[in-house]
């Protein structure tokens, strides 16, 4: 991963205001920012990051993460699309408009690339999924001499958001980006490039189109069941877990539970939770049952957080000590799991003492 921005956490909103609204296809849209000098440094952020966005209305309080499609060094730029029911979504894409201030929290997200050094990536991405991979794909070419490959799924070419940037990049680096669009609802020239990105598409253009070979990173980004069918191809191919990085978008899987009956903790049960944040420490009381994100949010209400489904990340949280039960992660690679990383939004505290660090 790429070390060249701060890794401690910043967690404060600031009023950044749109300077562009770019119209990508019927449902969705790009929402650039502007960033005042005084804050550039916050917002810096690396490719495949994503920033999370506040509005308050009559019915409260909501929150949502989007990912950057900006290439490095721009600046911060979302991509939307339209989300059935989706209050923020609708807002973003029909509503907003250049000049409107929107609260926004600096850039977090560890679905980001080594731009250190030239190698060769595979981006396989679908529907809004393109999102955070156009970072990657645009900042590996210009900063790294990468090689890269990317395979979008969509449903008919007037769906495909970012098209034109995406040909853009490919007349800009004809030799080292190949580009492969498959369509599932639009008949193409090719039976390959035809049909749903799923399991067995992707095994059929991985034999075909893209060499697998045991230098390539993957990154793997869309719904729940592109990337775990992605996931199987690849360990099946035998390419090493630590090469390949996911980012789901949404689940629709059951929230597991790894906690057993015989397990759970006795009711009224309680842990002495620390909780350290901006190089703040709150030490506090809290119930077993509930999750150390909903039971801190009480005393500390600055604690970043935005889906509270185990998907973005964004209240991603070092246990340096005790321990969690965490019962769901589609956000965290193994590697940070390992590391002690958890998604406190989904983490139980199963010890008599606990402390979890964001600023690490």
């Amino acid at each position: 991963m790429d070390g060249s921005v701060a890794s401690r956490r910043r967690t404060g909103f600031h009023a950044l205001r749109v300077a562009e609204v770019d119209r990508l296809c019927e449902d969705a849209a790009a929402v650039t920012f502007d960033v005042p000098p005084e804050l550039a440094a916050e917002f810096a952020f690396r490719p495949g990051q994503s920033l999370t966005l506040r509005r308050t209305g009559a019915d409260g309080e909501h929150r949502r993460s989007y990912s950057i499609c900006a290439p490095v060094g721009e600046r911060p730029r979302i991509g939307v699309r339209l989300v059935p029911d989706g209050v923020f979504s609708a807002w973003l894409v029909h509503e907003v408009r250049p000049g409107d201030l929107i609260e926004v929290q600096p850039p977090s997200g560890s679905f980001t690339p080594d731009l250190s050094a030239p190698g060769r990536h595979v981006l396989i991405a679908a529907g809004s999924g393109i999102t955070p991979v156009l970072s990657i794909a645009a900042s590996l070419l210009r900063e790294s001499g990468s090689e890269v490959t990317l395979v979008y799924g969509n449903r008919r070419s007037d769906t495909v958001m970012f098209a034109d940037e995406l040909a853009d990049l490919k007349d800009r680096y004809p030799a080292r980006l190949d580009l492969v669009h498959v369509l599932s609802r639009e008949p193409r020239e090719s039976e390959l490039v035809s049909g749903r990105l799923d399991a067995a598409k992707l095994r059929a253009l991985l034999g075909a189109l893209v060499p697998v070979d045991g230098d390539a990173h993957w990154w793997l980004c869309g719904p729940y069941g592109l990337v775990t069918g992605a996931q199987d191809v690849l360990t099946g191919l035998g390419v090493a877990p630590d090469q390949v990085h996911q980012e789901l978008f949404y689940v629709d899987e059951p929230l597991p539970n790894p906690i057993r009956p015989e397990d759970a903790p006795p009711p009224g049960a309680r842990s002495e939770v620390t909780v350290v944040l901006d190089g703040r420490t709150s030490t506090l009381s809290l119930p077993r049952d509930v999750p150390v994100l909903d039971g801190a949010q009480r005393a500390r209400p600055d604690l970043p957080f935005a889906c509270k489904g185990g998907v973005c990340g964004t209240c991603r949280a070092k246990v340096t000590s005790g321990e969690v039960a965490m019962r769901r992660n589609f956000a965290l690679e193994r590697s940070e799991v390992d590391a002690g990383f958890v998604l406190t939004c989904q983490s139980l505290p199963t010890t008599d003492q606990l402390t979890v660090d964001y600023d690490t």
